[in-house]
């Protein structure tokens, strides 16, 4: 349905050091880079466009760090992952690079039997999500 998504943050040097790391182990990597403009577009290696884009702004709007879910716009991106163990990799990518944990990785079976996924905020306050529906692998 979406074609793409773009997100504001504050400080696009360290957003951009965040996501290249983050969405690296997801398998996404940056298509496109405008430094004079400070906007990336992240997507699947080989992929027509990027589907996920930042961009350096004065008011990204967020859930902002510290602050209660349901404080903020309630905005949340979830990126599909190729396995669980990329989940995982998500995960510990992100704490790494300065994100709050918002949920561990793990099986979600509200959702559906094969729900696996971890959330974090990231240093902008951004709520991410990455998800594997796929059964455990072997």
């Amino acid at each position: 349905m979406m074609d793409h998504v773009s997100i504001g943050v504050r400080d696009y040097a360290a957003a951009r050091d965040f996501y290249d790391t983050v969405l690296a182990a997801l398998g996404f990597a940056p298509l496109v880079v405008f430094n004079d403009y400070k906007v990336a577009g992240y997507g699947a290696p080989g992929a027509p466009a990027p589907c996920f884009w930042i961009g350096d702004s004065d008011h990204p709007e967020t859930q902002g760090r510290g602050k209660p879910l349901g404080s903020g716009p309630g905005q949340h991106f979830c990126f599909r992952a190729p396995s669980r163990s990329a989940v995982d990799s998500f995960y510990g990518c992100a704490l790494k690079k300065g994100a709050v944990d918002n949920g561990p990785p793990g099986l979600r079976p509200h959702y559906h039997p094969n729900y696996y996924a971890a959330f974090v905020i990231d240093p902008d306050g951004w709520r991410i999500e990455a998800v594997c529906h796929d059964p455990e692998e072997a």
